[in-house]
């Protein structure tokens, strides 16, 4: 658990997972929307390991076409104690995509390890967590020999991030 809170720390100053610096906001280009989220709204049961649907929708608009060349996205959680949790970590998605349906993964996409040590969608289980799902448009594709663990992954993700979206959901209903 040590080495899961010191990836998440170095992380954290990237802006990747927590709430980035403050000089960082021009970054803040993509809109993030869910048909079953509303932004600062509670996270639906179904979406939390309570549930049984799987990851949530997502939309995302403002994709710069020109300059991106792949999509990645990271749901992440934050507690009152400020330690940050990655339920979800997905990169290489096709910078053409605009949606992720219910209980899915983009064709091509892959899908990074998470604080668990896992792949795939980690349902949140922490009832009053802030739950963050963060989409970030990036000028490469990664590779993923280098992204071999999930800090590798974030440092990658922070290094090639052009424009970023959020939406959050303030805690699980």
């Amino acid at each position: 658990m040590l080495v899961i809170a010191a990836i998440v720390a170095a992380a954290s100053g990237c802006g990747i997972v927590g709430g980035g610096s403050p000089t960082d906001g021009s970054l803040d280009g993509l809109s993030v929307s869910s048909p079953r989220i509303r932004d600062g709204a509670p996270l639906p049961a179904d979406f939390s390991c309570a549930g049984k649907v799987g990851n949530p929708p997502l939309r995302w608009s403002g994709v710069l076409q020109k300059e991106t060349k792949s999509i990645a996205l990271v749901v992440d959680a934050n507690n009152a104690q400020g330690a940050a949790e990655v339920h979800w970590l997905v990169y290489n998605i096709d910078p053409l995509t605009t949606e992720l349906a219910q209980n899915s993964v983009p064709r091509g996409a892959v899908e990074g390890v998470t604080s668990s040590g896992k792949k795939g969608y980690s349902p949140p289980c922490r009832r009053d967590d802030i739950y963050r799902f963060s989409v970030y448009a990036l000028d490469a594709k990664l590779d993923p020999k280098k992204a071999t663990g999930l800090r590798e992954t974030l440092e990658l993700i922070a290094q090639h991030t052009i424009s970023r979206g959020r939406l959050s959901a303030s805690h699980i209903e």
